[in-house]
């Protein structure tokens, strides 16, 4: 498939491979793109509200972020910014974020938009696919959907038949379920749960233990393992910081289970249940959210969903012409070089006051001693928030959030 001008994931390919095909860690990085080629984000792993505190949009705002499963972007475009521009290396995210796009400018109300992306599991939905979206897509978008499958079926229907639980990360933790129900683990007492107390109780009786079989330990402290959480080999690194990897997952969950209420964190739904809660009250992003449908009908508009890396989108763009920019984790993959490019044009493109935010497998800031000083002294790093947003991230599952603003 080709998409903006390059054949399908060619970009992923210059992104990801850093050593030659010959060497184990050349073969590790190629294993991961040919896993990381088709769809592996139903629903993106960043927690949108975190996110829009911290980029604190206004009418002016112009966004540049990773698409990845479409969710943040179009949850920044329901509080109305300027404009949003969602790029992305990975051919089949695109194809999703242009989905979402067509779905709210074509899909007749909210209860329809969300049977469609929210529940994704009724038969219904084939209907709306033909009668509403096909047509709303560009040719490239239409042929990925309606490309057939090994098993002859096209890809739009997998909203008919449990979308989330598709794609890696959907395949990933559909697996993780079938470990836990070997070792006699139930989900279904913590989605009951009603406190944190008994949430933390599941925790310490149930899926801690679990960290102590020595399969899981093997399994986990395999690199290619975590190929379904999409994390590559240069970033399994900076997430194990040298530690066993089942010790790092192990806290990673802890916080996902015992941090916050399992009713007000569809994070946790997804990962425990494979879908959003169900219920009028249910947590669900903000895009997802009744209230914000009719603000997403009226920027629709405002969206660009495109085939494109980062700092190749920036180099197209003006001297500042930006003021918003969210890497997610990609720089954990990055070398020096690509790093500093990318901030490079970031500092070009900036305008005065312009907030970056970012994730990062491990704790710290990865920027310092990286990137040229040059370049790093006009940013400043807001420490002490970006602390306070680590730890309220309802996903959990990254060592820190990082937000940086431009001091000209």
């Amino acid at each position: 498939m080709y998409l903006d001008g390059k054949p399908r994931n060619t970009r992923l390919k210059e992104a990801v491979h850093q050593y030659k095909a010959a060497s184990r860690a050349g073969l590790l990085e190629r294993a991961f793109t040919a896993v990381f080629s088709g769809l592996v984000y139903p629903q993106i792993w960043e927690d949108p509200v975190v996110d829009l505190e911290a980029l604190a949009l206004t009418p002016e705002s112009r966004i540049v972020t990773i698409a990845s499963g479409g969710c943040n972007a179009l949850s920044y475009l329901a509080v109305g910014p300027a404009h949003v521009t969602a790029v992305d290396l990975n051919a089949a995210h695109v194809a999703l974020g242009r989905l979402k796009q067509a779905g709210i400018a074509a899909l007749p109300t909210y209860e329809h938009f969300f049977r469609f992306f929210g529940r994704a599991d009724e038969r219904a939905n084939l209907g709306l696919y033909k009668s509403y979206l096909r047509d709303r897509l560009d040719e490239t978008s239409r042929a990925y959907w309606e490309h057939r499958s090994l098993n002859l079926r096209p890809r739009f229907t997998l909203f008919a038949r449990g979308f989330y639980r598709h794609g890696l990360l959907g395949y990933f933790i559909g697996w993780a379920h079938l470990v836990a129900r070997f070792y006699g683990v139930d989900f279904k007492p913590l989605l009951e749960a009603q406190s944190l107390a008994e949430q933390r109780s599941f925790f310490n009786a149930r899926l801690a233990p679990l960290f102590d079989r020595k399969f899981v330990r093997w399994i986990t402290d395999n690199k290619a393992s975590l190929y379904g959480l999409g994390i590559p080999p240069a970033q399994y690194e900076k997430l194990s910081g040298g530690r066993p990897m089942h010790e790092v997952l192990r806290e990673r969950l802890e916080r996902l289970v015992c941090d916050f209420n399992i009713s007000d964190n569809y994070f946790a739904w997804q990962a425990f249940a494979r879908q959003y809660a169900p219920g009028p009250d249910a947590a669900l992003p903000p895009y997802l959210q009744r209230e914000n449908f009719a603000a997403l009908q009226a920027n629709a508009d405002r969206l660009d969903v495109l085939h494109l890396g980062f700092t190749e989108y920036l180099q197209t763009q003006g001297a500042a012409s930006c003021d918003r920019y969210v890497l997610l984790d990609a720089q954990d993959w990055m070398t020096d070089a690509q790093l500093n490019d990318l901030w490079r044009e970031i500092t070009r493109t900036a305008r005065p006051g312009a907030r970056v935010i970012f994730r990062t497998a491990a704790e710290p800031s990865l920027l310092p001693g990286r990137v040229a000083s040059e370049i790093l002294d006009r940013w400043n790093y807001r420490a002490d928030e970006s602390f306070r947003w680590t730890y309220r991230d309802r996903s959990s599952i990254y060592g820190g959030f990082h937000l940086y603003t431009f001091e000209g």
